[in-house]
């Protein structure tokens, strides 16, 4: 059986709807915190059982019988984030699963300026020292992150952002479907090449496709990094949130992010998405979403 965890997450719960396409519903499992929110699933034939990285016990029923483990990575950072994987890494492994796939990230490096990418570096040393065969997913940065970061611009038409440098964006959609991909055709061993879209962008041409998408202007303004996080702060960000967002910024002109691979696009047959087709969905009546 494949258990999806955060089935009910955005990148968790598309990775199933492309998964059921692949295989019958029956050797499909989730571990969701709340099953209640996964009750369609159910109904579909799906196999909903609770499980939280948080309760060992919770992820032994809930990985039950698992072939393969789907661990999204957690919504946190440092040490509480390795902490959680650590223990979602062992469960698997304690329930039999013959392979974990795990949702990294192509800049991936334990000396990253972006702490996630320290995390997601770290969480794949327990991957090697747990003695699972692994696959961990490099993906490319979420696109969505860009609708995000032009919020205030849509109304001020600035986008106001620190130095920067392009960045490969990726769709959830099309890291999802890779995800099944993986899954179902057990494909790659460790850690895969970079999952990213077909281009980098960088924020001056992030506000120029905005421009030509809302049909007004959106002028790229760059700000110093200690204006951008006070800013932040002084918007209701905590501080260690602005840090982190800051820090993105930081890795992005360090060209952390800027690769591009085909690999996505043979994996899915077909080329990625592009960041004008992601932003075309976002941008809907000038709103962004809240968060990616």
């Amino acid at each position: 059986m494949i258990i999806i965890t955060g089935a009910t997450g955005r990148l968790g719960r598309t990775t199933v709807e492309r998964l059921l396409g692949r295989v019958p519903a029956g050797r499909i499992g989730v571990s969701v915190r709340d099953p209640e929110k996964a009750g369609d699933l159910r109904a579909r034939g799906v196999r909903v059982r609770r499980g939280h990285f948080a309760d060992p016990a919770s992820l032994a029923h809930a990985f039950e019988g698992a072939s393969q483990v789907l661990i999204v990575s957690a919504d946190t950072t440092g040490e509480a984030a390795l902490r959680l994987h650590r223990t979602a890494i062992d469960a698997a492994a304690k329930a039999g699963a013959g392979r974990i796939v795990y949702t990294g990230h192509m800049g991936t490096s334990p000396s990253s300026l972006f702490p996630p990418m320290r995390d997601h570096a770290a969480t794949e040393e327990a991957l090697r020292a747990s003695g699972v065969p692994f696959t961990s997913l490099r993906n490319g940065f979420y696109a969505s992150t860009t609708a995000v970061l032009l919020d205030a611009a849509l109304r001020t038409g600035e986008l106001a952002v620190p130095e920067d440098g392009p960045v490969s964006w990726t769709s959830h959609d099309d890291l999802a479907e890779a995800a099944a991909a993986t899954l179902a055709e057990e494909a790659f061993d460790g850690a895969t090449p970079a999952l990213t879209g077909g281009e980098a962008v960088d924020m001056a041409g992030v506000a120029t496709l905005a421009s030509d998408i809302i049909g007004r202007p959106i002028r790229h303004v760059v700000v110093p990094d200690a204006d951008y996080r006070s800013g932040l702060v002084a918007h209701g960000v905590p501080e260690h949130g602005a840090d982190i967002l800051t820090a993105m910024f930081a890795a992005a002109r360090r060209s952390e992010f800027s690769h591009v691979d085909p690999a996505l696009g043979r994996l899915l047959n077909r080329p990625p998405t592009p960041l004008r087709d992601v932003l075309t969905a976002a941008l809907d009546h000038g709103t962004a979403p809240t968060r990616p």
